[in-house]
């Protein structure tokens, strides 16, 4: 791969022409057209939702540097943003009146109020980009070497660029579009960022269990994404039809691996939600996220839940009477020992050999106080644990 030094192009040689839709990734254009601000292996714009493009404008004014630009030479005519799309957006959209800075009196100027002088200190500043020229396997690994500003590119991000072609378009136009009128619905399970990709990266992992990158590099130059969106589509409204109400909770869960271990059971909708309400008030359980896999898995894996447990108050209680007890009648202050035949059976345990167990289980309505509370030796406990 071959560079040049391009040092004498000014911010509105650059912004000339650019034109910005509020669409990601469409019409973003600059140099009269001759560059593509954003072409499909790049991350979406995500300055304005992280509070930067602002500073860009700042650092402009006050004469700072921007930093190094990249464009990557497609042809003769042709270029490319490789590494400064962020950056470049930010002055396209505010030449455009996208948004407003601050003045020095804290009012909010857009570029065509602002006076003449910054106006042409803007547009005269002069960048430093270099001209990329070479292979698309070397210009993509140098992409994915990059680091943009302070903000590295998060997986998807590098996926999108090494498998930039016709799928990876369609998907981001479904998936990391924020003008999708689906995105509020699928924000009630999934976490994260329309533009940052969290969205077609669950989308992905569950077409794919997970395998995305050969997902994606088999599906490469697929020009439909039906598949894909397709059992998207089979999740999203599996979860929706599964549980009624809608929890914060269910937010950024791996529905994916859920879908797939239950969606083929019965289940009856009404008496899931009432489950689930139950367990929302339940004040032992410290764990809600737990409580969807927990009701899928036929209300039996209590770890999910992480039941509350016995303080060291209670547990210091009940080991002192089972003691005094025990030793009263020679017998073993552990229940299930004093029962049994071998040595045990008179052996009095010290507090750190003994855990506390509910006596009826919480999963059967057994409270988590004093009168629910015993200590057994660690190896019973354990036993009745896994039964």
């Amino acid at each position: 791969m071959t560079t040049t030094l391009k040092t004498d192009i000014t911010v509105k040689e650059i912004c000339d022409g650019f034109v910005y839709s509020e669409l990601e990734g469409k019409g973003l254009f600059g140099l009269s057209g001759k560059l593509t601000v954003q072409p499909e292996y790049q991350r979406n714009y995500i300055y304005a939702e992280n509070d930067k493009e602002v500073p860009v404008i700042q650092s402009v004014l006050r004469g700072y540097p921007l930093g190094l630009i990249y464009f990557n030479k497609v042809d003769s005519y042709h270029l490319e943003v490789l590494d400064g799309q962020q950056r470049i957006t930010s002055l396209g959209r505010f030449l455009t009146d996208k948004f407003a800075i601050k003045d020095a009196n804290g009012m909010e100027q857009y570029f065509s109020g602002l006076a003449a002088d910054k106006q042409k200190k803007i547009l005269e500043t002069k960048l430093l980009i270099y001209e990329c020229e070479g292979e698309e396997s070397e210009i993509k690994e140098w992409f994915k070497t990059i680091n943009i500003v302070g903000m590295p590119l998060k997986p998807q991000e590098l996926l999108n660029a090494i498998y930039s072609g016709p799928f990876v378009t369609l998907a981001k136009e479904e998936f990391s579009n924020s003008q999708n009128s689906n995105i509020q619905k699928w924000s009630a399970y999934i976490a994260g960022s329309v533009s940052r990709q969290d969205f077609l990266e669950s989308a992905l992992a569950w077409v794919s269990e997970d395998n995305i990158d050969d997902y994606m590099s088999s599906h490469r130059k697929d020009k439909d994404i039906k598949e894909l969106k397709t059992h998207f589509d089979k999740v999203i409204n599996w979860i929706s039809s599964m549980f009624t109400d809608v929890e914060k909770e269910m937010r950024g869960l791996e529905w994916g691996r859920l879908y797939e271990q239950y969606h083929q059971q019965k289940y009856n909708p009404t008496k899931v939600s009432e489950e689930v309400q139950k367990l929302y008030g339940d004040p032992h359980v410290k764990k809600r996220k737990g409580v969807f896999e927990y009701v899928l898995g036929g209300s039996a894996d209590t770890r999910l839940l992480e039941i509350r447990v016995f303080d060291e108050a209670t547990k210091r209680s009940v080991y002192a009477t089972q003691t005094k007890t025990a030793k009263t009648k020679g017998k073993s202050n552990c229940s299930y020992c004093a029962i049994g035949h071998d040595a045990n059976k008179d052996k009095v345990w010290s507090f750190d050999e003994m855990d506390a167990d509910h006596v009826s289980a919480w999963s059967k309505g057994g409270a988590t106080n004093v009168k629910n509370c015993e200590m057994l030796c660690k190896s019973h406990n354990r036993a009745k644990g896994n039964r």
